[in-house]
């Protein structure tokens, strides 16, 4: 049934639940693992017209820097938790992308058979305000996607 799983993480405490959740599965269904974190793009803040701030290259090394450090810290723990229970996994960081489209393209890529992803469930103005990536992926995929919360 599921034997490619993605899982996407960024590394809150409520897309660990996501992760387990998707380990269990795997080692239930005898299945393999793709687990991926995202980092957005260098934020660029713009106001009406054409005043816009714009980070020094430095800042923007200093973004990707971190980004790449964060990532791995996630990835590195996630990869431990698979090991641990026998999981077959591979790790990927995609930056420079937004969530739902760099999950959506990996699924596909990899050939995955299963998404799994943990969401707030926000509603009203945050979820207005802040997007929903697990909407958006939810919408969009051509596998089946398990949301947990």
């Amino acid at each position: 049934m599921y034997k490619h799983i993605l899982i996407a993480t960024d590394g809150s405490e409520l897309a660990q639940k996501g992760v387990d959740h998707g380990l269990s599965l795997a080692k239930s269904l005898g299945g393999k693992v793709t687990i991926m974190t995202v980092t957005e793009p260098f934020p660029i803040y713009g106001m009406a017209g054409s005043f816009a701030w714009v980070g020094s290259p430095a800042d923007i090394e200093s973004y990707n820097a971190s980004s790449k450090e964060f990532a791995e810290k996630v990835l590195g723990a996630a990869k431990e938790a698979a090991d641990r229970m026998g999981v077959p996994a591979e790790t990927i960081h995609a930056d420079d992308s937004t969530p739902a489209e760099a999950i959506l393209a990996m699924a596909e890529a990899k050939d995955c058979s299963l998404i799994v992803m943990a969401s707030h469930g926000r509603r009203g103005l945050g979820r207005m305000l802040l997007g929903s990536q697990t909407l958006e992926v939810l919408t969009h995929s051509k596998v089946p996607v398990l949301v947990v919360k």
